[in-house]
């Protein structure tokens, strides 16, 4: 064990922060400040800090783990717990078809093992069965930004230009406990002569920090958006030499944002008039501006149309594609970028590529060294796969997920889990998914590994090996090059991760998400390269890949900022999508009045699955919670710390209440990071966005009941 400091990034939020890694004499993994890397400039939060402690032998898995006769999961060698994934799959598949075998992947997965997860599900069991469960976190944003301008990047700029805007609305993200090291460029953003706009039913941490907060109802970020641009509209703030000379499709949105006249707009979302207007001026005036989003719009069953309208409004006053303005989407997951630009989601192949599209298909294919049309097409979504489980899949390889707990509709989803004829799970912990497994085999975690991971920013970066693995402890490339073999594929699944990176820079190339012009050497030497990237242009690399001849290639920069000159469209112009305001799939009623909406703590991370593990996180964190207004904990008679139970359609939930004036009266708010009786996922809504599929997290009906203990 190397007994210096390795540079490396973080293994959870999609910030990917810069920390260094110094094993200690006792076995330890000491985390410490990395200033050079320009996203938290050394700042870490508090999962950050701990996130060694995971390493520890007595909290990860540390060998493989079969189910015995008796039903109880048992220590095993790798080769009896490979064999049985291997025959488990391949039964499956012989019995009853290649898309009865499903594949499940995760938004933490490196680059190169999402890539090789995507082929070894198309090349070697040929199945159309695999998703992962970014398409939880913001498959709507994708699908918006795809639609308006061509091309899908969480951030077309780099946070650094955050603080440089003259107005920042900030919707549905609570980025204070969140990603707290990015709340430095929105204090910056103020002290520069900035403003700051927070549009949350809750007054956050973040909200605290807003010139002006909204806290419209759950569900109505779409009215709200509207009835913003029906008065850019009317007080003729709309940039119209912009929207000439760079956009198409204007007077339809402008029709269908009419439609949305302010007082309309109040009543719907229950943000008053005088504010709307508010923030029309505040967002109008500076020279330029922003609008961000995340979980909070886009985890709805019309969150593509809500992201499209808050980009319509970016458009209409000509902020999108300019210096220090723009449309951006916070991801949420580590690696949630990358992870679906390389192939693990249901209908993509690497590089950004469209699995229905014959030319895509024909460039991966050649890469692969297969027939295009043994390749299948698209399958299920993440929701939609998980629901099919033990009918039409009866088999599910999974990576890196733990369904049972994130997963809408968790109790069913759970249900359908258990029915699965056969379930292999690779992770660093035994989750509560894990706990149902066939087969559970422990793999390598961030610091045990090397491979690359691409932030909010679109910032693809390079996470360094900083100890070796316990022994027992296999990578997921390793896992699935064994499994690969033993189900007959021989070639083409390495274990190292640089040359699977080679291979992905191949397959990505021409493609949207154009990797081809990154290296590992570039990557270590620069801190990170956005893409696109192509292996072209610009200065030229004497001492790298020189041509026959002793003539340097040039080498691309990368693109910290997207469509200055362009949109990616056939034409260049980004396009606006007519939207108009529709319900939520499930409005209260007289027996479920009230609104749940779901979110983090600073403390935890996703499922809880490694978070819970750590002291620290679970003292400042211990538990599940429901936070709800004075009010409406009068009426149900419930005092601070009291149980209540929270009614759905589809289940109940019991945590502890947490009274307070920063919730509106008509909502409820639960974290989702527990299982148990106080998982928040027993309840939610798995109503689909018809373009994104993604499920409904952020609103739905509700009862409270008080509860005896």
């Amino acid at each position: 064990m190397q007994n210096t400091a390795t540079p490396t990034h973080c293994p959870y939020c999609a910030l990917q922060c810069g920390m260094n890694l110094t094993p200690a004499p006792d076995g330890t993994v000491v985390v410490s400040e990395r200033a050079d890397f320009p996203v938290n400039r050394g700042a870490l939060c508090g999962k950050g800090r701990t996130s060694a402690e995971v390493l520890a032998r007595n909290v990860r898995l540390t060998s493989p783990l079969v189910r015995d006769e008796a039903g109880k999961l048992v220590p095993a060698s790798w080769d009896e717990a490979l064999d049985r994934i291997a025959t488990g799959l391949g039964r499956t598949r012989a019995e009853h078809g290649p898309d009865a075998v499903g594949v499940f992947g995760g938004g933490g997965l490196t680059n190169e093992k999402a890539y090789t997860l995507g082929k070894f599900a198309r090349v070697v069991l040929g199945t159309s069965q695999i998703d992962y469960n970014g398409r939880f976190c913001m498959s709507s944003a994708a699908a918006a930004g795809i639609k308006a301008f061509g091309l899908d990047r969480g951030l077309p700029f780099p946070l650094e230009d955050i603080p440089k805007s003259g107005c920042v609305i900030l919707v549905g993200s609570n980025l204070a406990e969140t990603m707290p090291p990015s709340l430095r460029f929105f204090t910056e953003l103020k002290e520069n002569g900035g403003t700051l706009i927070v549009i949350d039913p809750r007054r956050t941490k973040t909200a605290e920090q807003a010139d002006l907060h909204l806290a419209p109802r759950p569900g109505t970020d779409l009215a709200l958006a509207l009835g913003l641009l029906h008065l850019v509209i009317a007080e003729g703030r709309v940039d119209e030499e912009y929207v000439k000379e760079r956009t198409a499709g204007w007077e339809d949105a402008r029709a269908a944002a009419m439609a949305h006249w302010p007082e309309y707009v109040e009543r719907i979302t229950g943000v008053s008039v005088p504010q709307l207007r508010e923030v029309v001026q505040m967002f109008c005036e500076p020279e330029s501006a922003m609008v961000l989003t995340a979980r909070g719009p886009e985890q709805q069953s019309k969150g593509t149309d809500t992201v499209g309208a808050w980009i319509n409004l970016c458009l209409a006053t000509g902020r999108a594609g300019r210096p220090r303005s723009g449309y951006g989407c916070l991801t949420g997951q580590g690696n949630g970028q990358g992870g679906r630009e390389h192939g693990q989601k249901a209908d993509q192949l690497p590089g950004y590529r469209k699995l229905d599209d014959p030319a895509a298909r024909a460039h991966v294919a050649e890469v692969w060294g297969v027939d295009p049309d043994s390749l299948p097409g698209p399958g299920r979504s993440a929701y939609e796969l998980l629901d099919a489980l033990g009918t039409d899949i009866r088999s599910l390889l999974l990576m890196a997920s733990n369904p049972v707990v994130s997963a809408p509709r968790a109790a069913h989803i759970e249900e359908r889990i258990r029915s699965l004829d056969f379930l292999a799970v690779c992770d660093v912990v035994l989750s509560e998914t894990a706990e149902l497994a066939d087969v559970v085999l422990p793999v390598t975690q961030w610091a045990e590994e090397t491979g690359t991971t691409t932030n909010l920013e679109g910032r693809v970066l390079l996470r360094r090996r900083a100890i070796t693995p316990p022994d027992g402890i296999r990578s997921d490339l390793e896992v699935l090059h064994e499994l690969a073999a033993r189900l007959g594929v021989e070639k083409g699944f390495p274990t190292d991760p640089e040359e699977v990176f080679e291979e992905l820079r191949r397959a990505s190339a021409g493609g949207a998400a154009d990797y081809s012009g990154i290296t590992y050497r570039r990557l270590a030497e620069e801190n990170g390269v956005f893409w696109p990237c192509p292996a072209a242009v610009e200065a030229a690399d004497a001492d790298e890949d020189a041509l026959p001849g002793g003539e340097a290639p040039a080498v691309h920069p990368g693109t910290p900022r997207l469509f200055l000159d362009r949109f990616a469209t056939p034409d260049g112009r980004a396009r606006f999508v007519p939207v108009s305001h529709r319900a939520t799939a499930e409005e209260p009623d007289e027996e479920y009045p009230v609104l749940l909406t779901t979110g983090r703590v600073v403390a935890q991370y996703q499922s809880g699955a490694q978070t819970r593990r750590v002291a620290e996180l679970n003292a400042a964190a211990p538990g599940p919670f429901v936070e709800l207004h004075p009010r409406l904990a009068a009426r149900l008679g419930a005092a601070e710390g009291d149980p209540v139970a929270v009614v759905s359609r589809r289940g109940r939930a019991v945590a502890p209440a947490r009274i307070t004036h920063a919730i509106r009266p008509d909502t409820v708010f639960m974290p989702f990071h527990w299982p148990g009786e106080g998982r928040a996922n027993t309840l939610t809504n798995p109503a689909l966005d018809p373009t994104s599929r993604m499920p409904e997290f952020k609103a739905c009906a509700v009862r409270l009941e008080a509860v005896e203990r």
